[in-house]
Protein backbone atom coordinates (compact mmCIF):
# COMPACT_ATOMS: atom_id res chain seq x y z
CA UNK A 1 0.00 0.00 0.00
CA UNK A 2 1.32 3.25 -0.84
CA UNK A 3 2.06 6.10 1.68
CA UNK A 4 -0.58 8.40 0.36
CA UNK A 5 -3.35 5.48 0.69
CA UNK A 6 -2.36 4.71 3.69
CA UNK A 7 -2.00 8.02 5.08
CA UNK A 8 -5.50 8.76 3.51
CA UNK A 9 -7.08 5.42 5.54
CA UNK A 10 -5.21 6.70 8.70
CA UNK A 11 -6.91 9.76 8.63
CA UNK A 12 -10.49 8.53 8.11
CA UNK A 13 -10.19 6.14 10.84
CA UNK A 14 -8.98 8.65 13.42
CA UNK A 15 -11.42 11.31 11.99
CA UNK A 16 -14.08 8.67 13.00
CA UNK A 17 -12.96 8.28 16.70
CA UNK A 18 -13.02 11.90 17.05
CA UNK A 19 -15.68 14.19 18.97
CA UNK A 20 -17.41 16.37 16.39
CA UNK A 21 -17.98 20.29 16.22
CA UNK A 22 -20.27 22.15 14.68
CA UNK A 23 -19.17 23.41 11.63
CA UNK A 24 -20.72 26.94 11.80
CA UNK A 25 -20.10 27.27 15.37
CA UNK A 26 -16.56 26.44 14.72
CA UNK A 27 -16.03 29.19 11.76
CA UNK A 28 -17.77 31.72 13.61
CA UNK A 29 -15.90 31.41 16.65
CA UNK A 30 -13.10 31.93 14.50
CA UNK A 31 -14.62 34.85 12.26
CA UNK A 32 -15.01 36.51 16.34
CA UNK A 33 -11.25 35.86 16.91
CA UNK A 34 -9.79 37.34 13.87
CA UNK A 35 -12.28 40.21 14.03
CA UNK A 36 -11.30 40.65 17.79
CA UNK A 37 -7.39 40.56 16.74
CA UNK A 38 -8.01 43.64 13.57
CA UNK A 39 -9.51 45.69 16.45
CA UNK A 40 -6.58 45.14 19.03
CA UNK A 41 -3.31 45.09 16.39
CA UNK A 42 -5.14 47.14 13.53
CA UNK A 43 -2.41 46.37 11.46
CA UNK A 44 -3.43 43.21 9.23
CA UNK A 45 0.73 42.18 9.20
CA UNK A 46 0.81 41.89 13.33
CA UNK A 47 -2.37 40.29 12.78
CA UNK A 48 -1.13 37.63 10.81
CA UNK A 49 1.78 36.67 12.97
CA UNK A 50 -0.83 36.54 15.99
CA UNK A 51 -2.77 33.85 13.85
CA UNK A 52 0.74 32.10 13.22
CA UNK A 53 1.62 32.43 16.91
CA UNK A 54 -1.59 31.26 18.36
CA UNK A 55 -1.68 28.58 15.42
CA UNK A 56 1.81 27.27 16.79
CA UNK A 57 0.78 26.54 20.32
CA UNK A 58 -2.47 24.56 18.93
CA UNK A 59 0.29 22.44 16.59
CA UNK A 60 2.49 21.40 19.45
CA UNK A 61 -0.57 19.82 21.38
CA UNK A 62 -2.28 18.48 17.99
CA UNK A 63 0.74 16.50 17.06
CA UNK A 64 0.67 14.81 21.17
CA UNK A 65 -3.05 13.71 19.99
CA UNK A 66 -2.46 12.63 16.47
CA UNK A 67 0.50 10.23 17.37
CA UNK A 68 -1.19 8.90 20.64
CA UNK A 69 -4.17 7.99 18.54
CA UNK A 70 -2.72 6.78 16.00
CA UNK A 71 -0.53 4.68 18.48
CA UNK A 72 -3.83 3.64 20.70
CA UNK A 73 -5.41 2.29 17.55
CA UNK A 74 -2.54 0.36 16.50
CA UNK A 75 -1.41 3.33 12.99
CA UNK A 76 1.66 4.02 14.40
CA UNK A 77 2.89 6.93 12.22
CA UNK A 78 6.91 6.63 12.73
CA UNK A 79 6.61 3.93 10.19
CA UNK A 80 4.82 6.49 8.08
CA UNK A 81 7.07 8.97 7.63
CA UNK A 82 10.60 8.07 6.60
CA UNK A 83 11.04 10.88 4.29
CA UNK A 84 9.54 14.66 4.11
CA UNK A 85 6.99 13.85 1.21
CA UNK A 86 5.96 10.75 3.84
CA UNK A 87 5.02 13.64 6.65
CA UNK A 88 3.77 16.44 3.88
CA UNK A 89 1.30 13.16 3.35
CA UNK A 90 0.19 12.62 6.99
CA UNK A 91 0.28 16.53 7.47
CA UNK A 92 -2.54 16.61 4.76
CA UNK A 93 -4.12 13.36 4.94
CA UNK A 94 -4.50 12.69 8.17
CA UNK A 95 -3.84 16.19 10.56
CA UNK A 96 -5.83 18.32 8.50
CA UNK A 97 -8.41 14.95 8.12
CA UNK A 98 -8.39 13.97 11.91
CA UNK A 99 -8.56 17.36 13.12
CA UNK A 100 -11.64 19.00 10.36
CA UNK A 101 -12.42 15.97 8.81
CA UNK A 102 -11.01 17.86 5.09
CA UNK A 103 -8.99 15.77 3.32
CA UNK A 104 -5.80 17.84 1.73
CA UNK A 105 -3.86 17.61 -1.08
CA UNK A 106 -0.22 17.63 -1.33
CA UNK A 107 1.78 18.38 -4.57
CA UNK A 108 4.73 21.23 -5.80
CA UNK A 109 7.78 19.54 -4.03
CA UNK A 110 10.74 21.50 -5.00
CA UNK A 111 13.37 19.93 -7.02
CA UNK A 112 15.61 19.36 -3.78
CA UNK A 113 12.88 18.18 -1.98
CA UNK A 114 12.60 20.30 0.79
CA UNK A 115 9.44 22.21 0.02
CA UNK A 116 6.31 21.29 -1.19
CA UNK A 117 2.39 22.84 -1.20
CA UNK A 118 -0.37 21.71 0.64
CA UNK A 119 -3.92 22.07 -1.34
CA UNK A 120 -6.96 22.83 0.18
CA UNK A 121 -10.57 22.62 -1.81
CA UNK A 122 -12.64 23.89 0.95
CA UNK A 123 -11.61 25.91 3.96
CA UNK A 124 -13.61 25.07 7.10
CA UNK A 125 -12.28 28.58 8.68
CA UNK A 126 -13.33 30.42 6.07
CA UNK A 127 -17.02 29.23 5.87
CA UNK A 128 -19.01 32.96 5.45
CA UNK A 129 -16.23 34.97 5.41
CA UNK A 130 -15.99 37.76 2.85
CA UNK A 131 -12.81 40.17 3.03
CA UNK A 132 -13.88 43.63 2.46
CA UNK A 133 -12.11 45.09 -0.16
CA UNK A 134 -8.54 47.03 0.73
CA UNK A 135 -8.07 50.58 0.49
CA UNK A 136 -4.77 51.53 -1.18
CA UNK A 137 -4.92 55.07 0.59
CA UNK A 138 -5.02 53.39 3.96
CA UNK A 139 -1.79 51.76 4.74
CA UNK A 140 -1.03 49.90 7.45
CA UNK A 141 -4.48 48.76 8.12
CA UNK A 142 -5.10 47.58 4.51
CA UNK A 143 -6.79 44.34 5.28
CA UNK A 144 -5.54 42.86 1.74
CA UNK A 145 -2.51 42.22 3.20
CA UNK A 146 -4.79 40.03 5.78
CA UNK A 147 -3.84 36.25 6.00
CA UNK A 148 -7.48 34.72 7.11
CA UNK A 149 -6.52 31.50 7.49
CA UNK A 150 -3.05 32.51 8.92
CA UNK A 151 -3.95 30.28 11.72
CA UNK A 152 -2.86 27.06 9.90
CA UNK A 153 0.55 27.92 9.33
CA UNK A 154 1.24 28.25 12.86
CA UNK A 155 -0.36 24.51 13.68
CA UNK A 156 1.63 23.14 10.68
CA UNK A 157 5.06 25.07 11.86
CA UNK A 158 4.20 23.89 15.80
CA UNK A 159 3.41 20.16 14.98
CA UNK A 160 6.78 19.68 12.99
CA UNK A 161 8.91 21.22 15.28
CA UNK A 162 7.68 18.52 17.59
CA UNK A 163 9.11 16.09 15.37
CA UNK A 164 12.41 17.53 15.06
CA UNK A 165 11.43 19.90 11.96
CA UNK A 166 11.75 23.22 11.53
CA UNK A 167 9.64 25.33 8.61
CA UNK A 168 8.51 28.17 7.05
CA UNK A 169 4.83 28.27 5.95
CA UNK A 170 3.15 30.72 4.25
CA UNK A 171 -0.26 30.81 2.72
CA UNK A 172 0.29 31.51 -1.39
CA UNK A 173 -3.23 31.12 -3.01
CA UNK A 174 -6.59 32.04 -0.81
CA UNK A 175 -10.28 31.47 -2.28
CA UNK A 176 -10.95 34.69 -0.50
CA UNK A 177 -8.99 36.41 -2.68
CA UNK A 178 -10.66 35.05 -5.53
CA UNK A 179 -7.66 31.71 -6.12
CA UNK A 180 -9.51 28.70 -7.60
CA UNK A 181 -7.81 27.07 -3.74
CA UNK A 182 -6.40 27.60 -0.78
CA UNK A 183 -2.17 26.78 -0.80
CA UNK A 184 -0.02 26.58 1.48
CA UNK A 185 3.62 26.38 1.18
CA UNK A 186 5.96 24.74 3.37
CA UNK A 187 9.63 25.02 3.06
CA UNK A 188 12.01 22.52 5.42
CA UNK A 189 15.23 25.24 6.99
CA UNK A 190 16.16 22.82 9.59
CA UNK A 191 16.24 19.09 11.06
CA UNK A 192 16.25 19.68 14.68
CA UNK A 193 18.34 17.84 17.25
CA UNK A 194 15.88 15.45 19.21
CA UNK A 195 13.35 17.47 22.08
CA UNK A 196 10.65 19.53 22.19
CA UNK A 197 10.86 22.77 20.31
CA UNK A 198 11.86 25.68 22.48
CA UNK A 199 8.59 27.43 22.33
CA UNK A 200 7.08 24.28 23.90
CA UNK A 201 9.80 24.05 26.70
CA UNK A 202 9.02 27.47 27.52
CA UNK A 203 4.98 26.59 28.03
Amino acid sequence: MSSKSQAAQTGQALWSKMPKANAELFALTYGSLVTELVRDYEDPIEVNAQLDRIGHSIGVRCVDELLSKADVNGMGMATQCQSLRDTAEVVAKVGFKMFLGIQAEVGGFSQDQRSFSIYLQDNPLSTFVELPPGDEQSGGDDLRKLKYSNLYCGVIRGALEQVNLKVECSIVRDTLRGDELNEIRVELKEVLADGAGDDYKEE
